[in-house]
């Protein structure tokens, strides 16, 4: 199968996913033990010769059930696709996740998605998944239902790295306090963020570092400060330095700025992809524009070194086409 499907509803199932094994959870991140979910998909899709969809919900619950938005979220909806295309699954279903989603039954679930939308052969969960109704649909029950109808259920403890358990939530602390080397090391990949080329202030241009502008999520806790990074913009790549935060500047909400090595395009209203690669420091604040600039030279130069150095972390780096160029 060549083609990746993404679909959002049990009406929308390709005839090439139907009978398929699925992987389900929230995969926010798509982190190693994630990845350990989709690999035993994967293996159990080969030995009985059958389709992958990677079965998730959009937005997160926890989001729903808050009076507002709150979760640093670590991946979304096509961040989720862009991944599990790249480490091999054949489609994604991402539920709209909403009140009447919220309300639905765990047998009702199992009936509606797994047995008649998707007819799953195999259904793989990690250890702490849980669905329907007052989260009733535990993994032991998913384990009852599947003997009644007809699907094995494969259930998978999360991995371990550094005595801690692999999380979204330790993650998402990591990108918090700057650990960025941390982050990825437990995501398996250099963390992504992307969104739509913004006009900014301008002020990059005038001191000689131009940007592509871009807002992230007002719940995006991400440590202010500079970072090396690697960008793809289409199919071209590109090496830069990205700063989000500006101390110096009156300015309520912070874009995230990149400004791309040996590059002058106007790029405005294009899709913009960025690896974030090492962290280069924290925010400073400058008496004057030439000690800004100074520091943005070190920033430049420390920022090119680190990516002259870096390597893949896995083998999913470079099936996301970011870090290792051709």
């Amino acid at each position: 199968m060549t083609k990746f499907h993404i679909f959002t509803g049990p009406n929308d199932v390709p005839a090439a996913l139907k009978n398929c094994v699925v992987a389900i959870g929230n995969f926010d991140g798509i982190h190693l033990g994630h990845q350990k979910i989709i690999a035993r998909t994967l293996e159990i899709a080969r030995r009985d010769n059958r389709p992958t969809v990677m079965l998730t919900f959009e937005p997160h619950p926890r989001d729903f059930f808050a009076p507002e938005p709150f979760m640093f979220r670590l991946t979304q909806g096509e961040q989720k696709a862009h991944l599990a295309k790249a480490l091999g699954m054949d489609g994604i279903m991402i539920l709209p996740f909403d009140g009447k989603l919220a309300s639905l039954e765990a047998e009702q679930f199992v009936s509606d998605f797994l047995v008649d939308a998707l007819g799953a052969s195999s259904v793989v969960v990690g250890e702490d998944f849980h669905f329907g109704r007052a989260r009733k649909g535990t993994p032991q029950f998913l384990q009852q239902a599947g003997k009644g109808a007809g699907f094995d259920v494969h259930q998978l403890q999360l991995l371990q790295s550094e005595s801690d358990a692999v999380s979204s939530s330790r993650i998402r602390a990591s990108l918090t306090t700057a650990e960025l080397d941390l982050a990825n090391r437990l995501l398996g990949y250099h963390w992504l963020i992307a969104g739509e080329v913004i006009k900014g202030d301008q002020r990059g241009r005038e001191l000689g570092y131009p940007t592509a502008n871009f807002k992230l999520c007002e719940t995006c806790l991400l440590a202010r400060g500079v970072y090396a990074v690697r960008v793809r913009l289409g199919e071209r790549l590109f090496d830069g330095v990205a700063s989000f935060g500006k101390p110096m500047f009156d300015i309520h909400q912070n874009p995230f700025e990149v400004h791309i090595f040996d590059f002058d395009e106007d790029i405005y209203g294009q899709h913009i992809e960025v690896a974030l690669v090492s962290f280069i420091r924290g925010q400073m604040t400058f008496d004057g524009l030439d000690e800004l600039i100074m520091q943005m030279d070190a920033d430049s130069k420390k920022a090119k070194a680190a990516l002259a150095a870096v390597g893949p972390i896995s083998p999913l780096d470079e099936k996301l086409g970011l870090i290792i160029k051709g």
